[in-house]
């Protein structure tokens, strides 16, 4: 299911006019990851509004005008019934993208003759299912994921809303089941 989990956040991503490449589409459970398979998608937006405002920690569609350039995770646990603080503490898989040598590949694949620029910050995005609804867990989430390293969080709900509100019923989207579909439901 991870892979149908990825292919909404591409979909959502390209729909915002970013390009988009996944690292690796399979994975093999036989050896250990390589650090550039903890990387979900690497996204680039050439449309950044450069000098604006810093996106909010929790990422709304109207705020990734101001990402340049984000390596993405993501964690499609729609099964669990709560994402709690708890969760955070307890698991190394949730911020494992960030670790030193998966953002040394990232850098790399992000330098200048690639279309980077210098200076400009690799943003670190976390795709939940959604964050605790009620206090103090939401924002003890959000302290916990800041301090490892996270600089926003995006959630399913956010994406497939306007993925839904974009898709037209009268079009023909033969190159993406996603958006095919939603068009059929």
């Amino acid at each position: 299911m991870a892979g149908f989990d990825e292919q909404i956040v591409r979909e959502y991503f390209e729909l915002q006019g970013f390009m988009v490449r996944q690292w690796r589409k399979y994975q093999t459970p036989a050896r250990k990851k390589l650090p550039e398979e903890e990387i979900d998608l690497v996204v680039y937006n050439p449309r950044c509004e450069k000098g604006g405002r810093a996106p909010g920690f929790v990422l709304f569609s109207s705020e990734l005008r101001y990402v340049g350039k984000a390596i993405v995770a993501v964690r499609g646990w729609h099964t669990t019934q709560h994402f709690t603080p708890r969760m955070i503490e307890t698991s190394s898989e949730i911020v494992k993208f960030i670790e030193q040598d998966v953002m040394k590949s990232a850098e790399t694949f992000f330098g200048e003759e690639d279309g980077g620029e210098p200076g400009e910050s690799l943003f670190k995005i976390l795709v939940l299912p959604g964050l605790p609804t009620t206090e103090p867990h939401k924002s003890d989430s959000i302290k916990l994921l800041r301090a490892r390293g996270v600089d926003a969080v995006i959630s399913f709900r956010t994406m497939l809303s306007d993925i839904i509100s974009r898709v037209e019923v009268n079009r023909n989207y033969s190159k993406s089941d996603l958006l095919q579909i939603l068009r059929i439901l």
